[in-house]
């Protein structure tokens, strides 16, 4: 998940490196004081890093205050329960880890949805612009302009691409609910094969779906002489 874990403790450096041996942190600073604490945290955030805390104790206040995500122990003081951003109830510091996800999914589902919705948008007025115009200066008797040879999807009439682009994108807002709600499936996988990943499925697909769905509509509208 990209996580490296340093444990932070009061305790001597002897009992400190045999608890951090047997959790498999990834650091650890023994004999820390609450202003040690705070200095780590904030040394950690000067490099760029997001940084998130659990801890229970008055202490680890200071440091769960500055931390960008602080956990306070349901069972710790009341000093820390005060200075987090969240409690947890079960009082469980790998709680964290499931923390670390929900957030991650949140930001790729915020993510996806707005790269689907910019590229449906740029995709659906690209569908219906030329139609629009393609009628402009038409011959007499005849529907079709100069400017007909840029209606590329073949939409029946300018009428029929505007109410085929305001069905389809009620319709998109009403298949988006679901993606929404469940959220989009976070994987263990680097950022960069992240967005690769996001920009094929939902870019892609935002950009796709527009010609597809406007199409549809407009021939199922001309077969029921709609417009």
């Amino acid at each position: 998940m990209g996580i490296r874990t340093v444990m932070i403790t009061g305790d001597n450096p002897l009992t400190a490196a045999a608890i951090a041996a047997e959790a498999g942190v990834d650091d650890f600073l023994a004999q820390a004081t609450p202003e040690m604490k705070l200095r780590r945290i904030r040394d950690e955030q000067a490099q760029g890093r997001l940084v998130a805390m659990t801890g229970d104790g008055t202490n680890d206040a200071p440091a769960l205050a500055q931390a960008d995500v602080g956990v306070a122990m349901n069972t710790g003081t009341q000093a820390a329960r005060e200075a987090g951003n969240m409690v947890d109830l079960d009082s469980n510091p790998t709680k964290l880890i499931e923390i670390v996800g929900i957030g991650k999914q949140l930001l790729m589902t915020r993510g996806a949805l707005t790269t689907f919705s910019i590229a449906n948008d740029v995709a659906k007025y690209f569908a219906i612009i030329p139609a629009m115009f393609a009628g402009l200066y038409a011959v007499s008797g005849s529907n079709a302009g100069p400017l007909a040879a840029l209606n590329l999807m073949g939409l029946h009439s300018p009428h029929s691409a505007i109410l085929s682009a305001v069905v389809f994108n009620a319709l998109i807002i009403i298949a988006l609910v679901p993606l929404a709600l469940r959220g989009v499936a976070y994987r263990a996988l680097p950022a960069a094969g992240l967005l690769r990943r996001n920009l094929f499925v939902y870019g892609l697909g935002g950009l796709v779906a527009p010609f597809a769905g406007i199409k549809l509509i407009d021939l199922a509208l001309t077969a029921l002489h709609l417009v």
